[in-house]
């Protein structure tokens, strides 16, 4: 498709369609981290070139595909707006890439530097934020096109918004994901980290960050103890996230689990809210 020119605020819009083909066969053993990349290709009077990751550019992101553009073109003042769709090889839209695809323009990088670099190049984007929330005083500014593209809750909202239903830490972290597809390490969500992970599942479920809510619901599986089963399968349960709450019954299960469980808090209150539940549990480990 030829590349159409219009006039918006004065300045030149160029837009272009590029089509990259990969080889699923020769690339489905690549590792976390490698890439293939297109030819370079004009838009808007500047060189492009797309990078592929097929299983994520970190071991965060290994369940997803990555993609990148690189501006080849030397240039200091450029703009850009991506959209990309992934097609089978029928030609058809990949149904799993369809709810949201994320491009970060990248130059004169290496690849290693690549991905942990998202922050730095969304923190430069053009012109001032435009949106605010104030969250028990506390005020935090974004650009409504990020967040419009990552939250659709988010979307029908912006402007200068008040929300009620969110710290300010939970909302931080909320925002810094929504701008880096990544969480900050364990040291800065706060003692204990299942604390923050258990608010930003809730948040990432009310304002539809769904990889949000598969990476906070890994972390507590991953995590899950004696002392924090219980209350992980009430969120597992409030959530639904049936993996996350699979993973926590068959810790219960486990010889000895469930007796020591019993003795926490968690437990008393996840009885209070899903008493079902602990009719299952009570079957499953034969009391």
């Amino acid at each position: 498709m030829q590349p159409r020119t219009s006039r918006l605020e004065g300045r030149t819009i160029d837009s272009a369609f590029h089509e990259f083909r990969v080889d699923y066969e020769q690339t489905k053993n690549l590792g976390i981290g490698k890439a293939i990349y297109s030819d370079a290709f004009s838009a808007g009077s500047y060189m492009w070139r797309v990078h592929y990751y097929p299983h994520g550019c970190t071991k965060s992101h290994k369940s997803y595909v990555s993609i990148y553009i690189e501006l080849v073109s030397k240039s200091n003042s450029v703009n850009a707006i991506c959209e990309a769709f992934i097609m089978d090889k029928d030609g058809q839209p990949c149904p799993y890439s369809a709810a949201r695809t994320d491009v970060v323009l990248l130059q004169d990088q290496q690849d290693n530097d690549r991905c942990g670099d998202i922050k730095k190049h969304f923190s430069n984007l053009p012109g001032s934020t435009d949106v605010s929330f104030n969250i028990d005083g506390e005020t935090f500014h974004a650009h409504r096109a990020v967040l419009a593209a990552r939250s659709p809750v988010l979307k029908a909202l912006m402007s200068s918004i008040t929300l009620h239903d969110i710290t300010p830490a939970t909302f931080r972290v909320m925002l810094q994901f929504m701008y880096t597809d990544a969480l900050p390490g364990d040291d800065e969500l706060g003692d204990p980290p299942s604390e923050m992970m258990k608010q930003l599942l809730a948040a990432a479920d009310r304002y539809g960050l769904d990889q949000l809510k598969l990476m906070c619901a890994q972390k507590l599986g991953d995590n899950v103890s004696v002392d924090t089963v219980a209350a992980t399968l009430t969120c597992a349960e409030m959530y639904s996230c049936p993996e996350l709450k699979n993973k926590c019954i068959d810790f219960f299960v486990m010889e000895g689990n469930f007796k020591k469980a019993m003795l926490t808090t968690g437990f008393v209150q996840l009885g209070q809210k899903f008493p079902s539940i602990i009719d299952e549990l009570r079957e499953k480990v034969g009391l």
